[in-house]
Parts: C-alpha cells; sequence; structure tokens
C-alpha cells in the first residue's frame, strides 16, 4: 500500500512506470484518464480521451426501424388480451402479415419504416414464408420466449450469413455453409472459443498456440491464465521497410514458425488491433500453403471486426473455410458497443469437428459423459452447438442464445448493409476515420505513408521510430537508458490531458503508443498530434540539457 501511495504522488518515477508496466492497458487507463481530468481541471486543456475505441457515431436507421417494429409489436400482444395492471398476451402468428402490412403502410412516412419494408422482402425473395418472418420479429422484439434455436434464430442467421459473406469476402459463394452462434458481444465470443476448445480437449495446458502480434490484449492474457497455460508462439509483425517505417505486416520467417505441427491454435485480429492493418494477399496466401502442406489441423480464430473498414477485406474464414471460426462484432461499425452483438462463425465442414472425431477414446468418454444430457448419441454434438452448452456450462443449455430483442436488432443492422447496394454508409464510416488518422499525423510532423491495407480505426504511433529520424541514434539511445516506455502515456496524460494508451501492452514496440480515431472529432485529434510532438520535442530539450 505504502508503494501504490508513492506512486500516486510521484507517477513518473521510473520504479512507479515499471510497476504499471505489469498492469493491461485497459486497466492502466483509469489511471491515465484521473491524471487527465486533473490536469484538465488545472489547466486551459480540453480532456481529450483516444483511449478506448467507442465509437462516437450509431447507426441511426436500423436502430429507427427496431423502434417502430416495438410499435407494431405491442398492439400485438394486447390483441390477444390486456390488463388494467399492464399486462398482455404473447402474440400470434394467425394474420399477422396482413395486419403488418396495413401497419407499414400506415406508418410508411415514419424512419425505419423503408428498412423494415425492404428486408421482409429480401427475405421472402429468399425462400422465407412472410408470416414467419414478422411473427419471428414481433416475437423476438418483445423477448417474451427463450431463443429457439438457441444458436440463432432463424431468420436472423439468414441475414447475418449473407452480410457476413458480403463483407467478410465471400468469393466462392458458399455462404449457406456456415453455421452461426449469436454471442453477447465479441469478447463473449473469444471467451467462448477458448472454453470450448481447451474443454474438448483440442489443445491441452502446455500445448502451442499462436498469436499474430500486435494484438488485442485479452487475446494476450486468457492464454497465460492458469486454467489454460498455453505455450504461445508470437508471429510478429515487424516488417519495416528500408527506410525504416512500419508496414505492420508479417516477416515470411514470422508466418512459417506456423509450419510446426505442434502449433495447434492461432489467434488473430485482422485488421489488427493496432495498428489497424489487413493481412497483405502475400501473407494470406502463405497462410494457405502452411496449413495446405506442412500444418493442415491447424485451429484459426479471427477476430474481423474492424473488416468492414478496409475496401475489398478478405476474412480468413473464407480464405481457409475449413480451419476458420471467425468472431465477428456489430460493435464499432454499427456504434453499438452497448448492444452486446456478435456471431461466431463455423464453416459445416470444419477442423475443430474433424479433430473431434480424431481424439483419444479417453477423451471422447469424458466428452459423452460433459454432454450426455444433451443427446442420446452426443459424439455427434457439433462443435458450435457444444460452444452453445459450454456457454451456459452444459446444464443449463435449455436456457442458451443471446436475448431475442438484440437478435432482432442484429438482423436490422445486417439488413441495413445488405440494402445498401451502393454502400454509401461503409464510404461515410471510411471516410470519418480517415479524415481523424490524417488530422491526428498533421500536427505530429511525422510523416504517414498512404497504404491500402490500412483500416485506420487506431493509429499506432512508434516514438522511437521518430526519434531516431529526427534526432538521431544518440538521442534514442538516451530515451530508452532514462526513461520507462509507460513515461509516454503517463506524461501526455499529466501534462497534456492526453489518454492514449501504451504499445506494448499489446505486444506491439515498447515505445510505440495507440490513438483511436473512432471517439473524438478531428479537431480533437488535430490537438492530439500537437501533443505528441510538444511531448517528443520535450525529451529532446532535456537531452540537450543533459548533454551540455
Amino acid at each position: 500500500m505504502d508503494n501504490q501511495n508513492s506512486c500516486d504522488r510521484n507517477i513518473e518515477s521510473r520504479s512507479c512506470e515499471e510497476q504499471l508496466s505489469a498492469l493491461s492497458p485497459f486497466e492502466l487507463k483509469n489511471k491515465l484518464i484521473e491524471l487527465a481530468e486533473d490536469e484538465a481541471k488545472a489547466s486551459a486543456r480540453v480532456y481529450l480521451n483516444a483511449g478506448r475505441g467507442n465509437p462516437n457515431w450509431i447507426a441511426s436507421t436500423p436502430r429507427a426501424a427496431f423502434f417502430l417494429l416495438g410499435k407494431f409489436a405491442m398492439p400485438e400482444c394486447e390483441r390477444v388480451f390486456t390488463d388494467p395492471l399492464g399486462i398482455a398476451g404473447s402474440p400470434l402468428k394467425n394474420g399477422i402479415g396482413e395486419r403488418f402490412e396495413k401497419f407499414l403502410a400506415d406508418n410508411a412516412n415514419e424512419p425505419g419504416a423503408k428498412l423494415l419494408k425492404d428486408t421482409l422482402e429480401y427475405l421472402v425473395k429468399k425462400g422465407a414464408d412472410r408470416e414467419a418472418v414478422i411473427f419471428e420479429w414481433v416475437d423476438g422484439i418483445i423477448g417474451d420466449h427463450y431463443p429457439t434455436p438457441d444458436r440463432i434464430l432463424k431468420f436472423t442467421e439468414l441475414l447475418v450469413r449473407d452480410y457476413l459473406a458480403q463483407e467478410m469476402g465471400d468469393n466462392a459463394g458458399d455462404a449457406q455453409t456456415y453455421d452461426l452462434f449469436a454471442t453477447e458481444g465479441g469478447t463473449a465470443g473469444m471467451c467462448y472459443a477458448f472454453d470450448s476448445i481447451q474443454a474438448n480437449h483440442l489443445i491441452k495446458k502446455g500445448e502451442k498456440m499462436a498469436l499474430m502480434v500486435p494484438a488485442f490484449t485479452p487475446y494476450i492474457e486468457i492464454p497465460s491464465l492458469d486454467r489454460f497455460s498455453f505455450d504461445v508462439v508470437n508471429i510478429s509483425a515487424n516488417k519495416v521497410d528500408r527506410d525504416g517505417y512500419h508496414e505492420w505486416q508479417y516477416p515470411d520467417e514470422e508466418v512459417n514458425k506456423l509450419r510446426d505441427p505442434s502449433i495447434k491454435l492461432l489467434c488473430i485480429t485482422n485488421p489488427s488491433n493496432p495498428p489497424s492493418y489487413t493481412l497483405s494477399r502475400h501473407t494470406l496466401d502463405l497462410l494457405i500453403d502452411i496449413v495446405k502442406h506442412d500444418n493442415p489441423n491447424l485451429m484459426i480464430v479471427t477476430d474481423d471486426v474492424y473488416g468492414t473498414f478496409v475496401n475489398d477485406f478478405h476474412s480468413l474464414m473464407y480464405e481457409l473455410p475449413h480451419n476458420t471460426m471467425c468472431v465477428y462484432s456489430f460493435s464499432k461499425y454499427f456504434g453499438a458497443t452497448g448492444w452486446r452483438l456478435a456471431v461466431i462463425a463455423l464453416n459445416q465442414d470444419n477442423v475443430f469437428d474433424k479433430m473431434l472425431s480424431t481424439l483419444p477414446e479417453s477423451d471422447k468418454a469424458n466428452l459423452n459423459k460433459r454432454y450426455g444430457s444433451l443427446a442420446v448419441e452426443p459424439e455427434k454434438i457439433k462443435f458450435i452447438d457444444r460452444m452453445v452448452a459450454d456457454s451456459r456450462l452444459v446444464a443449463l443449455n435449455h436456457t442458451a442464445g443471446l436475448s431475442t430483442p438484440q437478435q432482432i436488432q442484429m438482423s436490422l443492422f445486417a439488413a441495413m448493409s445488405l440494402l445498401d447496394t451502393e454502400q454509401k454508409y461503409k464510404a461515410k464510416m471510411q471516410s470519418i476515420i480517415h479524415k481523424r488518422l490524417a488530422a491526428l499525423w498533421k500536427n505530429t510532423g511525422f510523416t504517414l505513408l498512404p497504404d491500402p491495407l490500412r483500416a485506420g480505426y487506431y493509429s499506432e504511433i512508434d516514438f522511437m521510430v521518430w526519434a531516431k529520424k529526427f534526432y538521431g541514434d544518440d538521442f534514442a539511445n538516451w530515451l530508452v537508458d532514462n526513461y520507462n516506455p509507460l513515461d509516454l502515456v503517463i506524461k501526455l496524460s499529466h501534462n497534456q490531458a492526453v489518454v492514449l494508451l501504451n504499445g506494448d501492452g499489446f505486444d506491439g514496440p515498447a515505445w510505440s503508443v495507440r490513438a483511436s480515431l473512432a471517439n473524438l472529432d478531428e479537431e480533437s485529434y488535430l490537438q492530439i498530434g500537437t501533443a505528441i510532438h510538444t511531448l517528443l520535442e520535450e525529451y529532446h530539450d532535456a537531452y540537450m540539457k543533459s548533454h551540455k
């Protein structure tokens, strides 16, 4: 406690920074916010938090459609019966199609009405029964039943499958071969994936997994937990060009580590978080070659939440469909972090099920006992359905599934993008991000090289690159000798009221910082760029004074 109090009084001491370096960036963030808020109160500075990537926009049309649908759904319940105490019945399917058509006609000018109408027609053209769709929507938005099917509602799955195919690069047109599991956000999807992979003996304690870094911090932290204790092999995006600039891509020698068949699992965030770049075509082809020739049973979990911020994005779920499980969240693209909406997508022909069939008999017996309450032949339960059961500790499988109102909102998000044939929404989202990115770098004095593989949702800035370019190797070495890398984000918070996260917390370069481009306006990023440039100058001033 004394050490903690001492650090509170002298946060910028090297010993305190070393203690704080052990924290996750997302836990350290709270201390940085406190410092920045105090600085803003004590000065004329504006508090600017570009730490966490929560967008400051929302997709309004699918939300308007959701609330308009609710206006139809409530009278559908009340027509069954009502009580003055505020009680109504459950909606009934009979005649619901005709009533819905009248409702849409009466409310044709309401925001969201066109999306509801066009989404219904989209599903009907796909072969769906009109009344079945409307009833799923009404019953779902009311939320009066457990999700059925528990994995995902029927028409929600159809819409989200098509959405993923459109946005994740399904060039083969095989969207219907994927099963989806709706989850409480991408973080829940990550937890379910790790839980079930281990619970089903597909990777055991001490066995090797690979992680493509820099990476979203939980992917770094989860494998080291005692219950997993995986032997993690890092695949580092440490490729630089001839001028010393980061390309944020993976050298062949790093990717080729995956040729080792003892590496059973690969986790990747694509585009990366940070530094927000998608895999190059060369790396995709190299991964395909590795799986084809050296590691055919490699299980891949790809987190593609930022894929929509890159044109012509290609997810590994379609490049290596047999090997890849995709976790996709709707949170960032649609401004919906509070909704907790995501899906796990798995091809019906997949390596996870294949590896289940090749387990030792003792492991199979153990799993038959684990899932024995769910089926007469538990060995035939697919891996994705095991994830559903595991999400409720198996025994509560009958209550599994994402809440039905959440699924209805998710389906409307997906439908909006499917019906936006000119992709105007995507163009706008990308424009917002790219303008903010340009604003951030404009005042740093640094050079942002053009790159079509950059998503730009985050920007990772390596101070060491610019320290060397501006002031030379001697200054860079002095910086390393005299400061802890965490000093960067502490000084930005303490002296400039700016919150960024430390890049080394994501297994990025030690002297890098991560800025989110999602949650502030352009003017704010100009100010952050100025603060970054000022900090580098302050370090150089200190260096010059020390060498007098």
